[in-house]
């Protein structure tokens, strides 16, 4: 959807023959969720105000400890009498009155540098998710009946205007007051304590209007402030907490023509340089399709694949060497040379031994005598004879 090479510039005056200008450059750059949550976390703590209690807050008081032999706790405790506060304990982050632990102090770290290649990333990948209408359905904006997203507006319609109801009823004519209603219905009461402090009601975003007017000479501005919701922001100006409220992908923004055209010349494309960021481009994917299996299982590149017959290779991690010749082999190629010389010397040695002829000891000669001699019975004496019972 947001790869499109055109989009509709929307005139409420006319019923047909709209206008068309080309999709920038920006709005298909690559989408990273956590480049725009780390600098949006990081941005938002810019703002802040340093704040300490008073470091004699707790401490304005001659107590001491009772010590041991009272059966009571051996914290400070306020000195005098007559009144509710004597005996009280002090100074203790867990005393009424006393002081709190690891007092705040006003040379605290309140603010964080962000690189400007981080914050330019973050900024493209949120221009780019205003371009998907998924996102920004996902996050909660109304715009089931707009025309299209991105949602460009004529020049000649937005320049005229002056007054609120003006504002509203181009709104209306764009289908995009819903939206507003939206915002308008979610305003509720803060809870907790920051509601006694200078901002008691909470109320959810709702569209944001980019243009190139100048805030001073200009009525776009007065005219759609008061629009429950409604957020305006120059072309030139455009930053992560309005693109991304929250640190979340997907703001419903809607584009006067005219800076809908300039954003290739503060962006710049794949090609050109922008003209405002000295050198910049825009980032862009090295893979349109990230998912790799789907790629290498698809039918295009399965079709031309040689079928190859699986080649038997030996594992050396779960056969041992010395019982696997293969193995051996791979990991020595010596070893064949090796055994074949040990086999060649082996059947040379057995070959010797057939050819030598046998040799009897004279020593032997005796006991083969009687070895081969005559079986004879032998005769018994009459003292060998059993006795008679």
């Amino acid at each position: 959807m947001a790869s499109r090479p055109l989009v509709t510039v929307q005139d409420p005056s006319k019923k047909e023959g709209h206008a068309t200008v080309a999709l920038p450059a920006v709005l298909v750059s690559p989408i990273r969720r956590d480049v725009v949550q780390f600098v949006h976390t990081n941005v938002a703590k810019n703002h802040r105000q340093p704040y300490a209690v008073s470091p004699k807050a707790g401490m304005q008081t001659a107590a001491e400890s009772w010590g041991t032999g009272r059966a009571v706790s051996r914290i400070p405790r306020v000195p005098g009498g007559g009144t509710h506060r004597a005996g009280q304990g002090a100074f203790g982050n867990m005393c009424r009155g006393g002081r709190m632990f690891a007092p705040t102090k006003t040379y605290r770290r309140w603010h964080r540098k962000i690189s400007k290649g981080q914050r330019r990333y973050a900024v493209t990948s949120a221009l780019a998710a205003t371009a998907v209408p998924a996102l920004v359905l996902s996050r909660g904006h109304r715009i089931e009946q707009i025309a299209e997203v991105p949602l460009v507006v004529a020049d000649s319609v937005i320049d005229p205007i002056k007054k609120t109801k003006d504002a509203v009823a181009l709104l209306k004519s764009i289908k995009a007051y819903d939206d507003c209603e939206k915002s308008k219905a979610s305003r509720k009461i803060r809870p907790g304590k920051g509601k006694a402090r200078n901002r008691r009601y909470v109320q959810s975003r709702g569209p944001l209007i980019v243009h190139t007017k100048d805030l001073h000479s200009s009525f776009i501005i007065q005219a759609f402030r008061n629009i429950p919701g409604i957020q305006l922001c120059n072309v030139n100006a455009l930053n992560i907490l309005t693109l991304a409220p929250g640190g979340h992908l997907g703001r419903f923004v809607v584009w006067t023509e005219s800076a809908f055209k300039s954003l290739n010349k503060i962006f710049g494309t794949p090609k050109t340089d922008s003209e405002l960021k000295n050198g910049y481009r825009p980032p862009r994917a090295l893979l349109t399709n990230a998912d790799i299996s789907r790629i290498i299982n698809s039918d295009e590149i399965q079709s031309v694949l040689r079928r190859k017959k699986p080649v038997r290779r030996f594992n050396t991690l779960k056969k041992n060497p010395l019982k696997n010749f293969g193995v051996m082999v791979k990991l020595n190629p010596w070893a064949v040379t090796q055994k074949r010389r040990t086999l060649i010397a082996a059947q040379k040695a057995k070959t010797k031994e057939k050819k030598k002829p046998k040799v009897i000891h004279k020593k032997n000669k005796k006991f083969l005598a009687l070895l081969h001699a005559p079986a004879v019975a032998p005769v018994r004496g009459p003292e060998e004879l059993p006795p008679k019972y």
